[in-house]
């Protein structure tokens, strides 16, 4: 049986053109690397989607699923579940608050700022919500109204409400200077200034990446997400953090609002939380806001809210980053990850930038790194050239995530130096395999 044609056949695959597709059919994972049906290994460089911290077939994760299945593999949400609760009490003791927080649980990262989005307009009776222009935070239609670039398009006419507005970009300034501090300044005196064109009195909520995730790993100036916090305070304004990309050690903290030590009302999270082992997302909301609730009828459900497969795997991921140390391993590495990413920059014109912190780097690919022309259109299907480089990547037995004109280099938070170090070797021979045509 062919199962490319199979799965070519019968499958939709998101967010492209289906006809050109020619991915491998992958049969098997170990650690970082994937393995397809003619036993050809690739190395995952950018953990899935920014998603299996943990690596491929650990063998906890594995153990811990296997066990929850044969002892209960379904409970309603309305009722009790020992995995949901002890997973609970290990998020609360990680959130960024003092007094901790209250989890709900969803399926996925999208379904959770869809519920992200309902509990801040009924914490606060305001209508409206603003979130950035280059941001992700879903497909389904609440989530994609939140999504401020061109994946949202497709679900427009959108949901009333939501506001868009310019964040921080250092590299393709949107404030037309290249000093991070003037950036900041500025990002923050066009945030205020949209504030007031809506009534900072009907706004219920700013939504913000802490970290810009697929839309190219941005990392906001210094001051900037300080001053997004000073703004919510003064207006009233609950501030929510996606950290679906960032959270749980791939920033080398439990969440990106520890690592810059600004802390929201509530984080919205999925992916890390379970390294992908099963789906599972949630928002966590701080005490105070959450002992809301206690009184009134929590606005929302999912038949598989709090799956117990989905817990029990959240619960031996969260044991796992502990007990191996790996949110300290990845700040330990963080500059050999960094310096080895410059280095090859050094050579190789078509990356204009790199950037990123933890084990989560960008590198932005462009014709010239004078004007900083890309390499491809930040909307509309791959360019040739990044077409062929997406190619070659896969030649040489290597996936990587790609965005726009963007490389997402987002490993397993297990990699080793010298796995890491092939991984850019051959990505090294792929670039110098489109260079010639592309520059």
């Amino acid at each position: 049986m062919d199962l490319k044609a199979l799965h070519k056949r019968h499958v939709l695959t998101p967010w492209v053109a289906q006809a050109p597709l020619d991915p491998p059919m992958v049969v098997r994972g170990e650690g970082v690397w994937l393995y397809d049906q003619e036993g050809r290994r690739y190395l995952d460089l950018s953990a899935g989607l920014v998603a299996v911290n943990l690596g491929h077939a650990h063998p906890r994760m594995v153990r811990a699923i296997a066990e929850q299945a044969g002892v209960l593999a379904y409970a309603a949400p309305s009722l009790f579940h020992d995995k949901r609760a002890l997973l609970a009490k290990a998020l609360s003791d990680i959130s960024p608050w003092p007094e901790g927080g209250r989890v709900f649980f969803t399926p996925s990262g999208a379904e959770a700022n869809e519920d992200a989005l309902k509990f801040v307009r009924h914490l606060t009776g305001r209508p409206k919500v603003l979130a950035a222009y280059r941001s992700f935070h879903g497909g389904t239609h609440g989530a994609a109204a939140l999504t401020g670039e061109n994946r949202r398009w497709p679900a427009e006419p959108a949901i009333p409400g939501v506001v868009h507005f310019f964040a921080p970009y250092p590299y393709r300034s949107p404030f037309y200077t290249e000093d991070p501090k003037e950036e900041a300044r500025r990002a923050l005196e066009h945030l205020e200034r949209v504030l007031l064109h809506e009534d900072p009195r009907r706004v219920a909520a700013i939504f913000l990446e802490p970290v810009v995730g697929s839309n190219g790993v941005i990392l906001y100036p210094e001051g900037y997400l300080e001053g997004v916090r000073a703004l919510c305070d003064r207006h009233g304004i609950l501030l929510v953090f996606d950290e679906v990309m960032t959270g749980f050690g791939r920033v080398g903290a439990a969440f990106a609002a520890e690592r810059f030590g600004v802390v929201p009302d509530l984080i919205t999270f999925a992916k890390g939380v379970t390294s992908a082992y099963v789906p599972l997302g949630g928002v966590l909301v701080r005490e105070g806001l959450a002992r809301h609730f206690d009184e009134t009828p929590l606005p929302t459900g999912h038949t598989y809210s709090g799956h117990p497969l989905a817990v029990a795997a959240g619960l031996a991921a969260l044991r796992t980053y502990q007990e191996e140390g790996i949110f300290a391993r990845v700040r330990a590495m963080e500059g050999f990850f960094l310096e080895a990413l410059k280095d090859l920059a050094r050579h190789h014109p078509l990356i204009g930038d790199v950037r990123g912190l933890g084990a989560f780097y960008a590198l932005e690919l462009v014709r010239d790194r004078e004007t900083k022309e890309p390499l491809s259109p930040w909307h509309g299907p791959f360019s040739p050239p990044m077409a062929a480089l997406l190619k070659a990547l896969l030649q040489e037995g290597v996936y990587l995530l790609a965005k726009h004109n963007i490389l997402v280099v987002a490993p397993p938070l297990t990699i080793a130096e010298a796995e890491f170090l092939e991984g850019l070797e051959r990505l090294s021979r792929a670039l110098r395999r489109v260079e010639v045509e592309a520059l």
